[in-house]
């Protein structure tokens, strides 16, 4: 009965089905009858690939072996992804000219580029956060759709590989990792031309899973060749680059080797202040601009300030670790940690999140020791008042 009420909804009230859909609530299970498969086709798990007995209710596509795969599923990606896997995955219509024909498979592959961009950007949200379960099926499904769309040696697999490598690296599960990191190192090296912004980020996960084993030096190598492709690729300025000083001093901070770990979070502080603070202060000026001012509504950007989704989630990451280390010893580095509350401070405000920039800019105040950075401090903190709501 509960199943028809569902089905009458969705035809008859499409807005309450839009609402009720699994991209807005916890998935509802919903059963496949065995019978009611045409012969020859089996229907398999999104992500273990075993039989499969339940089916997303939203796009009708996407199958499921238990309640616990689809919920996982759904918390990881399937809910960013749905709408486009039904898409894609339906079937041909017959009697269609070889004119639709191809214009059809062209928007299948830019339908399954964008799912690809979907998952791999989300697992690395996720990754950021911590949450590397979570993160494992949307790296699966940026794998299986790269093999999909560019074949098993393509160098745009690599990025997925590394996805799922870090995944597993968070787990615990290293044989996994080394054995995704060592598919993504074979198709760089039978690449020759693999670009420096693939190579970088191939010996960041390579650095950081010789890191989970304890092999400092052979982490230190790779965390080496990170930075110099990133600084080849993007300068030894850029936020990318920072990620490579990161790890390099977490690496150096775990052999207890404080001067060279101290003076490489230094640096990586000041590669985030410095882009912070610019886009904190272009944020400020579009809002009091009066144009800006008019508008109901401020665009993404303007919130952000240019941040995207992955860098947000890497900014609050690795600045609240190395401000964590800072205030441990604040006596010795009240500079430091003054320099890292404001970056801290700046990457709050241009997520709005301005109880949080306000906490950290009077955090940097009251450590600071510098009269000429002080004044900085307080003029951004005056500035993020006036513009809070």
């Amino acid at each position: 009965m509960l199943l028809l009420l569902l089905l009458l909804s969705r035809y008859f009230f499409p807005e309450a089905s839009r609402i009720f859909s699994a991209d807005r609530l916890k998935p509802v299970e919903m059963s496949v009858y065995p019978f009611a498969v045409p012969k020859g086709i089996k229907l398999l798990c999104e992500l273990c690939q075993k039989s499969a007995n339940l089916v997303c209710t939203n796009c009708k596509v996407t199958y499921y072996c238990c309640s616990g795969h689809q919920t996982s599923d759904q918390e990881s990606v399937h809910s960013c992804i749905c709408d486009n896997l039904a898409k894609v995955r339906q079937p041909e219509k017959y009697g269609i000219s070889e004119e639709q024909r191809q214009r059809r498979k062209q928007e299948i592959r830019q339908l399954n580029i964008e799912i690809i961009q979907t998952a791999t950007t989300r697992a690395h949200h996720l990754l950021f956060q911590g949450l590397h379960e979570q993160a494992l099926p949307a790296a699966l499904h940026s794998v299986k759709f790269c093999m999909e769309i560019y074949g098993l040696q393509s160098i745009e697999l690599i990025p997925s590989y590394l996805c799922l490598g870090d995944a597993c690296i968070g787990l615990g599960r290293l044989a996994d990792a080394e054995q995704y990191l060592s598919q993504a190192n074979w198709i760089a090296l039978t690449n020759p031309k693999c670009p420096s912004s693939i190579l970088y980020n191939l010996h960041r996960n390579l650095g950081l899973l010789y890191a989970a084993k304890g092999d400092y030096a052979e982490a230190a190598r790779h965390f080496a060749d990170d930075i110099y492709h990133a600084s080849e690729e993007y300068g030894t300025d850029s936020l990318k680059t920072s990620g490579g000083y990161y790890h390099m001093a977490n690496v150096f901070f775990r052999q207890s080797k404080m001067d060279i770990a101290m003076s490489l979070y230094r640096q990586v502080t000041k590669i985030w202040h410095n882009y912070l603070l610019e886009i904190a202060s272009n944020k400020i000026k579009k809002l009091t601009s009066p144009k800006t001012l008019a508008a109901v509504r401020l665009t993404a950007e303007h919130r952000t300030g240019g941040l995207d989704e992955t860098e947000e989630a890497e900014g609050i990451q690795v600045l609240s670790t190395i401000f964590d280390i800072w205030e441990s010893s604040h006596k010795k580095h009240s500079k430091d940690l003054a320099e890292t509350s404001l970056a801290l401070a700046m990457l709050f405000y241009c997520l709005e999140q301005y109880d949080k920039a306000k906490k950290f800019c009077n955090k940097a105040y009251q450590v600071c020791e510098d009269k000429e950075y002080s004044e900085t401090i307080l003029k951004f903190l005056n500035s993020s008042k006036e513009l809070s709501p």
